[in-house]
């Protein structure tokens, strides 16, 4: 298995198919197959040599997309950087990946810079941009002009691909190792379940490029000959106007995501009719803010994907059929779906041993997508990767028909009188009141309980609700002691992720400030 296989595929099956779009820029696939195939011999010109790490630190672009195939093409290995994150942690990365080379485009050149200047490993960085190339930095454009195409270096299966770096929230980055096999076999999983094998679709890139979500979506699209489009960053009218202006069918968004175009109501002015299928995932989507979007949306497709990057990063599917309010497959609308094609699931206690079917533990993957293990972190590895299984870290049960209900982040468990209250599911809850837009549930200190549940709510422009309110509302869908013991109601949007995850450990620090440990 090769990531450079279906670029090989399309272009020899369908040369002058649009293959990217991306601002003014159009290629077909035989136009990008010699891009990357002469980027690739740029790199080998820069002296990258088989195994050798390449990194990025970019918006998301064409560009960005011929450096994914370009990196292996040329026998290295891709590093992106997350564009979120400090320079510290991301020179972390960058020197703990040993990355030899780096790519930057126009709004990370300055960063690229800084980096270059504090580097123990960085010998070339190469400008992406249009301007002028900064000091001390190659042009893009340049390398390629004067670059002969080469023969793809043929790396595949347990070859390592990238190194992908998660966690950076507390101490330092991990580097997941992916192989091709690895990310090959879960994007196979992805075209399957998400329906990506359709004539004639366009996948538009909103997410991060740097995130694996985007990055499994887009293998998936490529493995089934589809066409990209592109915007550098997620904005909620970018989204529309590359949604009317290239007749774009798919997109994968997180809930954040999906929010932020409610709340801004560019569904109901754009022109969307385009637009087939909405993935979403990263995170759990409120049943509230679904329930909107299904609405804004009556025409499309709604899919949940879920993962993490341990996995490359395909666990499961909800499909379509599933996204019901009523009937006999309303309940699974809570689920995120049922294990991927290539995917062993189950539901481990803390000693590791299987529990029965509706028991809440520990969510435990197999399959030839899981991660070959942390780079330079054997201890970790040894924690996470135990027998061919990876210890997700995320907490649920399945049902009889195995689908999968995620109730929590096992580290965002509050644990509130001896009661387990899962975060996630308080959070679905407090979105049913009609008044919320959206909600952060955490536990906070509390001498009588250990914990107590506390909401953070954003409500609806316009829309008022008092604490008793979206309490008592709370009262009618889960039980008492779920329910929030306070709210905080702000207007400023959550802090996020660069994948657009929310960071609740922001939202904590002012409770805990003090304590020795943010649990009771």
């Amino acid at each position: 298995m090769h990531l450079t296989q279906p670029i090989r595929r399309s272009a020899q099956t369908a040369p002058q198919m649009t293959a990217t779009i991306s601002g003014s820029r159009q290629q077909t696939f035989a136009q990008l197959e010699q891009r990357i195939a002469q980027l690739a011999g740029a790199l080998q010109q820069l002296q990258v040599q088989t195994g050798d790490r390449v990194a990025i630190l970019a918006l998301n672009s064409d560009r960005y997309f011929e450096y994914q195939f370009a990196v292996p093409w040329a026998g290295a290995v891709m590093v992106p950087l997350n564009i979120r994150w400090s320079v510290a942690e991301n020179l972390y990365s960058l020197d703990d990946s040993g990355s030899s080379v780096l790519l930057a485009d126009d709004y990370f050149a300055a960063t690229a810079q800084q980096i270059m200047a504090q580097s123990n490993s960085l010998k070339h960085c190469i400008y992406m941009g249009d301007g002028d190339t900064p000091e001390g930095m190659l042009h893009y454009e340049t390398l390629l002009a004067a670059a002969a195409p080469v023969a793809d270096a043929g790396r595949g299966y347990d070859d390592l691909l990238g190194i992908f770096y998660t966690g950076g929230t507390t101490g330092f980055p991990k580097g997941v190792m992916i192989s091709h096999t690895n990310f090959y076999t879960s994007s196979i999983s992805a075209a399957c379940g998400l329906d990506f094998n359709t004539q004639g679709s366009r996948y538009l890139h909103a997410a991060p490029m740097f995130h694996m979500a985007d990055l499994a979506m887009s293998f998936a699209a490529t493995i089934s000959g589809n066409s990209h489009v592109f915007i550098p960053a997620f904005q909620p009218q970018a989204v529309v106007d590359a949604i009317a202006e290239h007749q774009v069918t798919d997109l994968l968004l997180v809930p954040t995501m999906v929010s932020m175009m409610l709340e801004q109501g560019v569904f109901a002015t754009a022109d969307v009719s385009s637009l087939r299928k909405l993935i979403y995932g990263a995170s759990p989507m409120p049943q509230g803010t679904l329930r909107d979007a299904m609405a804004a949306l009556p025409g499309v497709a709604f899919y949940q994907a879920y993962g993490q990057t341990e996995l490359a990063p395909m666990i499961s599917i909800l499909r379509p059929e599933y996204h019901v309010f009523e009937g006999p497959m309303a309940g699974k609308l809570c689920s995120a779906g049922q294990a991927g094609s290539i995917i062993e699931l189950r539901i481990a206690d803390e000693q590791g041993n299987t529990v029965p079917q509706g028991t809440v533990g520990q969510v435990v993957v197999s399959g030839p997508n899981a991660m070959q293990g942390y780079w330079n972190r054997p201890e970790q590895t040894a924690e996470t990767l135990i027998e061919g299984w990876v210890y997700t870290g995320d907490a649920g049960y399945l049902d009889e028909d195995g689908f999968l209900f995620l109730v929590d982040w096992v580290k965002d468990m509050i644990i509130s009188g001896g009661e387990n209250v899962f975060s996630a599911e308080v959070e679905s809850a407090v979105t049913t009141h009609p008044a919320v837009h959206e909600v952060a549930v955490i536990g906070i200190p509390s001498k009588e309980w250990g914990e107590a549940v506390h909401a953070i709510v954003r409500l609806k422009p316009g829309e008022e609700a008092s604490e008793q309110d979206i309490i008592d509302s709370c009262r009618e869908v889960v039980a008492g002691y779920k329910c929030p013991r306070s709210i905080e109601f702000r207007e400023q949007p959550f802090p996020i992720t660069g994948a657009g995850k929310l960071r609740k450990m922001d939202l904590r620090k002012p409770y805990w400030d003090g304590y020795d440990r943010a649990v009771n």
